[in-house]
């Protein structure tokens, strides 16, 4: 059963990989995700279903525009299958639960705002703001029909903390955080929540870790100045899926390293 739920992950992630390239092209630029249908931007050709299905269609098109030939960018693919094997992560350390298409949600609007803001440095509330209480609905109700409805509960306190913790720091420092970090923390509290204040923790702590390894790093090798400002939100989304996947065992290694387990 998990393996099934697994590959069915996976499948399922390379559809909304495909979705999560409409999202990431035309949010930041004020678009509609429904309408009009796709379409190659450079001649204007309709995208017909035979040339949109995730991953084969981009390999099977050399990463070419059927009708004008134009470089189709590698994004494509690669967000599709960064989408399907996330949801494969995700449905395997969730499992077979209610609590599943919550994360499931957490996963994919993770990995949209990552590449949004890594693109526009814009975290979008477009997104942050109807998908912060659509998850915590889903979590919310994951929490009763699991008969844990505390877990639900955590989840809102979990988003507030972790909203009023990454407030205080944009305040602090408005120059090195932006309020769209503020937003997207309370979204990724609200996920981890439901997990513990463990994951929370990790989560966080995780983004500000491997968002200042990298600063150092490209500071290192010149390719930013100090006075470069990068973007934040895919940092603060690698270290919540980190601690989605493996929050517990890594809280569960450190207690036993410092001997408090």
């Amino acid at each position: 059963m998990a393996s099934v739920t697994v590959l069915a992950c996976f499948g399922l992630g390379l559809l909304f990989g495909s979705f999560a390239n409409v999202v990431i092209h035309r949010i930041p630029a004020g678009g509609s995700v429904v309408a009009p249908p796709s379409a190659c931007p450079a001649c204007g050709a309709g995208i017909t279903p035979r040339d949109n299905v995730p991953l084969l269609s981009w390999v099977l098109l050399r990463g070419r525009c059927r009708s004008c030939a134009t470089a189709i960018s590698a994004r494509y693919p690669l967000v599709e299958l960064a989408t399907g094997v996330v949801f494969a992560l995700v449905g395997w350390r969730v499992g077979l639960d209610w609590a599943l298409p919550g994360f499931l949600l957490f996963a994919w609007t993770l990995l949209v705002i990552a590449v949004i803001d890594a693109e526009t440095r814009r975290i979008p509330n477009r997104l942050t703001y109807p998908l912060t209480p659509a998850l915590l609905v889903l979590l919310m109700l994951a929490a009763v029909l699991n008969g844990e409805p505390l877990r639900g509960l955590q989840a809102l306190l979990g988003g507030l903390a972790a909203f009023t913790a990454l407030l205080a720091l944009a305040l602090m420092s408005p120059r090195g955080m932006g309020m769209g970090d503020v937003k997207l923390a309370a979204f990724i509290g609200v996920g981890l929540g439901y997990l513990g204040w463990g994951e929370v923790l990790v989560g966080v702590f995780g983004g500000f870790l491997l968002g200042g390894v990298v600063a150092m790093a490209l500071l290192a090798t010149r390719l930013r100045g100090r006075k470069d400002l990068l973007p934040f939100g895919p940092y603060l989304a690698v270290g919540a899926l980190l601690a989605v996947v493996a929050g517990r065992p890594l809280i569960d290694g450190y207690l036993r390293l410092t001997g408090l387990a």
